[in-house]
Order: C-alpha cells, then sequence, then structure tokens
C-alpha cells in the first residue's frame, strides 16, 4: 500500500527541518552531525559552511575540536566517497561501505590471490598508534608484498603504484587525520578506524538506512540505494524489517515515499528565509541524481552540477529550493560574496540574502574587516 498523498513542497519542508535549515538546530555538535546525516568532506572547507548553516551558534573550532578528540572522524564510506561521521556510527557506516563493494582496492582484472585480503588489516595494524602518510602506507605495502611473492599480483602492483597505493588507502578501515594535529586544513595522514566488532550486515544496513530517513526522508528505496550505495533489492529488504517504525507516503510522481514516524513533516506553509549550502552539500545528494527537485530545480541541476568531474557547485535557497550559486574571495582586508541567481530576485529577498550572506563571510574571513556582497546580473 502506497499511503496518503505528499507534495513535493511538503517533502522540501521536512528536508529542511530535519536538516537545521528551516531552524537552526540548538545541538552540540556531535549530536548535529549524527542528526544530519553523514557530511560529504570531498572538499575540506565544506563541511563546516554546512554545519554553520544548520547550527545556532556554529563556529569552526567546535568541529575541528571533535575531530581532535576523536568524537567525529572523516573516512571513506558511502560510496566510496570521503565523509564526517560520529565515531559512533562510523562502524555501522563502515560496514554498508565495505560489503557494498565500492570500496574494494583491487583493481586487476581477473580472481585476485585469497591472501590479498589481509593486505588491508596489515595496514590498519601499521597505523593504529600514529598517523601514517601516503609514502610510509606506500613504503609498508611495498615491503607486505615483496615478503608474499604472488599475493599481489604484477598487473596490481603497477596499478597500486602509479596511484601511490591510493585504492588501498581509500577504504572505511582507515581514517583521515592531520599529521601535525591541526584540522583547519585538509587532513591527509592516516589512521585505523575504530573497530566494526561484530556487527551483522542486516543490523547496519537498517542502521544507516534509519539515519537516512531521520536526516532526509521520506524517501524512495531508490534514494535511500543511490544514497548509501546498496543494491535496490536490499534496502527494500532494510525497509521491511524496520516494519512498525515507518510511514510511507505517495509523492506528486506516483512514487511510494518511506519515512520515519516520529520524524517531522511541518506544514508545507511553513516560511524560510535565505540559507546558504556548501559544495557537494548532502542535502542536494541524498537522492537519486535525476530525482532531485524537492529542493533542486530540474532546469538547474545542470548549473549546479559539473558532470565532467562529479563536482556539486555551493548553492543558495530561496523559498527552500535552489535559486544560484555563491562562492566568496578575500583580498587584503576585504571579503566578497559573489552571487550568481538563475532569475531575477525581489528587494526583500535581496535584503535577506545580502545579510546571510554578511554573516557567512563574517564566518569564512573572520580577519577581513570590510565585507561586500554582490549580486550578479
Amino acid at each position: 500500500m502506497s499511503g496518503k498523498p505528499i507534495t513535493t513542497r511538503a517533502l522540501n519542508r521536512a528536508l529542511l527541518a530535519r536538516q537545521g535549515l528551516l531552524e537552526p538546530l540548538a545541538l552540540p555538535v556531535v549530536a548535529a552531525v549524527e542528526a544530519i546525516g553523514a557530511i560529504q568532506a570531498q572538499s575540506w572547507a565544506a563541511p563546516p559552511v554546512a554545519l554553520w548553516s544548520r547550527l545556532a551558534g556554529f563556529r569552526a573550532e567546535d568541529l575541528h575540536a571533535a575531530l581532535a578528540g576523536g568524537e567525529l572522524v572523516a573516512g571513506t564510506l558511502l560510496r566510496a566517497t570521503l565523509h564526517v561521521v560520529s565515531a559512533a556510527q562510523h562502524p555501522d557506516y563502515a560496514v554498508v561501505a565495505e560489503r557494498s563493494g565500492a570500496c574494494d582496492w583491487r583493481r586487476a582484472k581477473g580472481e585476485p590471490h585469497p591472501d590479498s585480503a589481509a593486505l588491508r588489516p596489515a595496514v590498519a595494524a601499521f597505523a593504529a598508534d600514529e598517523p601514517r602518510s601516503v609514502e610510509e602506507i606506500s613504503a609498508f605495502a611495498e615491503q607486505w608484498a615483496a615478503a608474499r611473492p604472488g599475493v599481489v599480483g604484477a598487473e596490481e602492483l603497477a596499478f597500486q603504484r602509479e596511484h601511490k597505493w591510493r585504492p588501498l588507502r581509500t577504504g572505511p578501515f582507515l581514517v583521515r587525520v592531520p599529521g601535525d594535529g591541526r584540522w583547519a586544513k585538509e587532513p591527509k595522514h592516516y589512521r585505523a578506524a575504530p573497530p566494526v566488532g561484530q556487527r551483522a550486515t542486516e543490523a547496519a544496513l537498517d542502521a544507516v538506512v534509519s539515519h537516512h530517513l531521520r536526516a532526509f526522508g521520506p524517501a524512495t528505496v531508490e534514494d535511500v540505494a543511490y544514497w548509501t550505495g546498496w543494491s535496490t533489492p536490499g534496502v527494500r529488504e532494510s525497509l521491511e524489517r524496520l516494519g512498525d517504525t515507518l510511514v510511507r507516503f505517495t509523492d506528486e510522481a506516483g512514487r511510494q515515499v518511506h519515512d520515519l514516524v516520529d520524524a517531522p513533516r511541518p506544514d508545507e506553509g511553513v516560511r524560510v528565509g535565505p540559507r546558504f549550502l556548501a559544495a557537494f552539500d548532502s542535502a542536494l545528494l541524498a537522492y537519486h541524481a535525476q530525482r532531485r527537485e524537492r529542493v533542486l530545480p530540474e532546469a538547474h541541476r545542470d548549473a549546479v552540477s559539473v558532470r565532467a568531474n562529479l563536482q556539486i557547485k555551493p548553492t543558495f535557497l530561496l523559498d527552500g529550493v535552489v535559486a544560484g550559486l555563491w562562492s566568496s574571495t578575500a583580498k587584503r582586508r576585504t571579503a566578497v560574496l559573489t552571487l550568481t541567481p538563475f532569475a531575477a530576485v525581489k528587494a526583500a529577498d535581496r535584503r535577506a540574502l545580502t545579510a546571510q550572506g554578511e554573516r557567512l563571510l563574517e564566518f569564512l574571513h573572520p580577519g577581513c574587516a570590510e565585507r561586500e556582497v554582490v549580486l550578479a546580473g
């Protein structure tokens, strides 16, 4: 049974409420990351902006402190993409990422030697007690392979050496850390990830599916499968296991969408001011690539997504939907935020965008005494 109808605007307001984009969330940073879902972090400048947009009184130092203390971790997870998640939730995400097959490090054709599976645990043990650089992990892998002739075949060795063993490093068994302990810049060293323990695949998948609905629901089976990197039949089985914890609706396209019974679904008429989203923002990426209309109008999809390098540009929202792009620069003591709207902007929206944009500039460039917001076009 599909359930009662739900409009696209109602789906939008549900997303905004959960993401802290309707009203800022009054939560500590770790609890906020768990509430809003895994934060995409392939651009290291993005997570602070994502959290600033969603949390009341957020400071970048709050994120850095939680990462330094190990309460939050940054690592390769869903769809083999870098994310920030809580240490408590990382094992479930890690199980789903690893067992989805997206993070297999081996690139040579043909059946791999069965003993090659032992390399990743060996690297994790090597990185258990101190941060390891790319060069250190590459050297360790070379020594490990040399001591076991034939376990890593010649074709595999050639590929891994060409890419400095990057496929080996990009798995959920490692997390990213800075070599010097400073988190403001992109962390380029590696440590062993929190232990997974004896988590069963089904239990981990059910937890991650619930996290997705809590952060981004209501959502279709295909949305959840896209975000998690899991198979559609597997996600459907997970939703069936979640049973009475879920409620179902039918969206305007006739698709069934699933949600947690107790998740917020505010009235679609509630008003919302302008908001700024980071590059690769999860609010845009949490749905099937062809079905993001609740927040990204189809007419603007190609302007936001750069297919050549899979980039998702920083955007701003008006009335809860993507209405343009933004970028910032800082020279000497002047910071400039350039807004590129997709259509004419009403005077009231211009004023609200400018005010919110000035706050964003203050966050991004606190050392600049002068701040200017420019609407292009």
